[in-house]
């Protein structure tokens, strides 16, 4: 009997009957088949301890044996508090206030909210346009598709039902390039910033990669810059670290690599190791204090059923205790050697006449394509040779789990090459 389940992204005339996972382990999910396949993209980048990690399952069966869930208007209730005082002290300095949130989406609604009753409260009402980047992709609710890339991005469709917000070139200098390769980049963003500062309540960027529109990888010196003209131009910066925070650029966070504190800045995925959809929008003094007084319009008018829920707050606990006690920027570093030895040391990829670009940033890796065409059918194949492998648009790419051995990544990147073969 065919599923009455609605699958995402998924052309519903053409699709293929999804596989039935029943289980997982390490960095393996195992289907109804009996097939078990390696997973290079860790369940859309989230699942970094990969599955069934004994920690992590713990903490929720304890949690749940005592509360599961319950309303954060008027109440609190100690995981709650516990992981502020976490998140606080993990993200960059200063960020020491946590909203919380089911999903990085609506996180983002939050950031984007957040940002624009901030210079309402400021006596500044007509900063409230958002200016986003070129190739950015913030999340699929329609706050958040307003500010994805509209162009490129997959939310054509929805144009005139949108707000109109302002764009910026999506910088070009690679991460490691030099601060002068960047100044073409920023003068790009202050000619946006000079003609329209007026009306932008925030710049929102995913920091250093930006992931679902085509895993570009930019440099630290362009958030740098993108901080230094925030400052100038009254304008508030957010830094979007729902696919980059928890390790994958191979920091904790992305704006780590450039020591930039941003004025609000969401996480989601792997804040609970995948294993419950939780996110948290944090802010600084800056931002926080201006919602305090008098009036009605001070409070911050947001509020998910679920936010703050007992359940994903204590296994985000035990997904960063994890992460901090074992290394895990050890274990990403390693990845990081091995994708760049297989992938980006390999002149027969590297030249292959379909291949355009080959990036390798932390934990993340994507062979670009030509066309989208060309990787037509990937998917098919790599699960015949037991990889889990699915392309966005023209890149290949792999987000894979930190507890994924030298073996593993190294059997990810050969099937990887292997279609070009």
């Amino acid at each position: 009997m065919t599923s009455p389940v609605w699958h995402p992204y998924a052309h519903l005339k053409t699709q293929s009957p999804a596989p039935k996972v029943v289980g997982g382990e390490g960095p393996r999910f195992t289907l109804e088949s009996g097939e078990s396949l390696l997973d290079a993209t860790c369940s859309w980048w989230c699942m970094i301890h990969g599955y069934r990690h004994p920690r992590l399952v713990k903490a929720i069966q304890r949690q749940a044996d005592e509360l599961c869930h319950v309303m954060l208007g008027g109440l609190t209730h100690e995981p709650a508090d516990r992981l502020a005082r976490e998140l606080v002290r993990v993200t960059p300095e200063g960020l020491d206030h946590v909203f919380y949130s089911d999903s990085g989406s609506v996180g983002m609604e939050v950031a984007m909210k957040m940002a624009v009753q901030y210079h309402q409260l400021r006596g500044r009402p007509a900063k409230h346009r958002l200016l986003s980047l070129m190739k950015a992709y913030h999340g699929d609710t329609a706050g958040c598709m307003a500010v994805c890339d509209p162009e490129e991005g997959m939310h054509s469709l929805f144009s005139g039902y949108l707000p109109r917000h302002h764009f910026a070139p999506a910088p070009t200098a690679p991460f490691d390039a030099p601060p002068e390769a960047v100044e073409q980049d920023l003068a790009a963003l202050r000619a946006v910033l000079e003609r329209h500062h007026e009306e932008i309540a925030a710049l929102l960027m995913e920091p250093l990669l930006q992931a679902a529109g085509g895993l570009n990888m930019t440099s630290p010196h362009y958030l740098q810059g993108a901080r230094a003209l925030c400052d100038e131009f009254d304008v508030l910066l957010v830094f979007d670290e729902v696919a980059t925070g928890f390790g994958r650029t191979g920091k904790l966070f992305a704006a780590d690599h450039a020591a930039v504190t941003p004025d609000i800045m969401v996480l989601s995925k792997g804040l609970t190791g995948g294993y419950l959809g939780h996110a948290a929008t944090l802010a600084t003094d800056r931002v926080h204090d201006a919602f305090i007084g008098d009036t009605p319009e001070h409070a911050f008018m947001h509020g998910p059923t679920f936010m703050g829920n007992p359940l994903a707050c204590r296994v985000a606990m035990e997904s960063l205790a994890v992460f901090e006690e074992e290394d895990y920027l050890g274990k990403i570093a390693r990845l990081n050697g091995v994708l760049r030895e297989e992938l980006l040391d390999d002149p027969d990829l590297t030249a292959h006449p379909a291949v355009t670009d080959v990036r390798v940033l932390g934990a993340t890796a994507v062979i670009e394509t030509r066309s989208a065409d060309i990787l037509t059918g990937v998917g098919a194949w790599a699960r015949e040779q037991g990889v889990w492998l699915r392309p966005i648009d023209r890149w290949l790419y792999t987000m894979p789990a930190y507890i994924t051995d030298d073996a593993d990544m190294r059997r990810i990147t050969e099937v990887m090459k292997g279609w070009f073969r």
